[in-house]
């Protein structure tokens, strides 16, 4: 149900919600299909927000200082946004549609109402122009200290969206898969890091809920000169069998916490980020921590979820550092990364 807005005056979180955020670009537009599809999964309500910011400039008189624009014009183009956006969904889903037109720096005002949401969801990146950068800026600084996780929707999966009841726009260029081409399974990426860990635990969550398979995935890039340094030769075997023992560990650790989810893991050859770019192609949703390790498999994340959100070619979420008492007890399953 779509309830009426009350300008200047936005409701509060009911249950939490999603958070979506759209600027009029396809790439929001296309966050804003996944986003509604994922509410109405959860039966949560789904807040569908733009920003804008009132522009300074110098006036040509020394006298005259500073001058700005009118903000009710301003307000009233972030208002035609919202509501194309709203436009696009309503009557498509049951779900309580929440409009909001915030003023702000679109990043400021989404990683505030982050701190209340239980989800957020942004395009991998959008326009410039009077409603801000969503995306760009935004889907770089949003999942690297949002309060809660963040899913960033490439427009490249635009054609396995239509299942949701809405066509989303469509990219140029490369195919894409459509719904029926999807793998339908979780992955997560892991490099042995605590934040990866979390990631796992968000991921079996995730899985479990779509009743889905989740595959745990660990890429061992190859060696370069910069080992050069290392006084003996790295025999690739006896890393590869000592970071499967890591995974299995891992695997049975997580299996605990989730006795009903298939589970599986594989070591794979390769960059981080070409192997988790090429995973996000079919797979249902690709699950990563906000950073890693550098150490035995890779950078996950900091440079590597970077490249990951800005190249992905499915939905991807990323899981900010949090607490969680599942974490005492992997150790109790055998081998961890040093």
């Amino acid at each position: 149900m779509n309830e009426a807005h009350v300008p200047g005056a936005p409701r509060p979180f009911q249950g939490r919600g999603i958070v979506v955020g759209v600027d009029g670009s396809d790439q929001s537009m296309c966050a804003l299909v996944w986003a509604a599809h994922e509410a109405e999964r959860r039966q949560t309500p789904l807040h569908v927000v733009t920003a804008y910011t009132v522009p300074v400039f110098a006036a040509s008189s020394m006298d005259a200082g500073y001058a700005t624009v009118d903000d009710s014009v301003i307000r009233e183009g972030a208002q035609a946004v919202l509501d194309q956006a709203i436009g696009k969904i309503a009557g498509h889903h049951s779900l309580d549609i929440v409009p909001r037109v915030e003023s702000g720096d679109a990043a400021g005002v989404l990683l505030e109402l982050s701190e209340e949401a239980e989800l957020m969801v942004v395009g991998s990146r959008g326009r410039g122009g009077f409603v801000g950068r969503l995306l760009g800026s935004v889907s770089s600084a949003l999942p690297a200290h949002s309060k809660c996780p963040t899913v960033v929707v490439p427009l490249f999966c635009a054609p396995r969206l239509d299942e949701a009841g809405v066509s989303a726009p469509k990219p140029k260029g490369e195919p894409c898969p459509r719904a029926e081409e999807v793998e339908k399974v979780v992955v997560v990426g892991v490099d042995g890091s605590e934040q990866a860990r979390m990631a796992s635990l968000m991921a079996a969550e995730q899985a479990e809920a779509r009743r889905l398979p989740l595959r745990v995935v660990c890429s061992l890039p190859p060696f370069t000169g910069s080992l050069a340094w290392m006084p003996t030769p790295v025999d690739r075997d006896a890393l590869h069998a000592e970071i499967m023992v890591q995974l299995n560990a891992g695997k049975a650790w997580l299996q605990s916490h989730f006795p009903q989810l298939e589970i599986t893991v594989e070591l794979l050859d390769g960059p981080p980020v070409e192997v988790l770019i090429e995973e996000s192609r079919r797979a249902e949703l690709v699950v990563l921590g906000t950073r890693g390790r550098g150490g035995f498999a890779g950078m996950l994340l900091g440079s590597t979820s970077q490249g990951v959100l800005h190249h992905a070619k499915g939905p991807v979420l990323v899981v900010p550092d949090r607490e969680d008492p599942r974490l005492a007890d992997r150790e109790k399953f055998g081998p961890m990364a040093a």
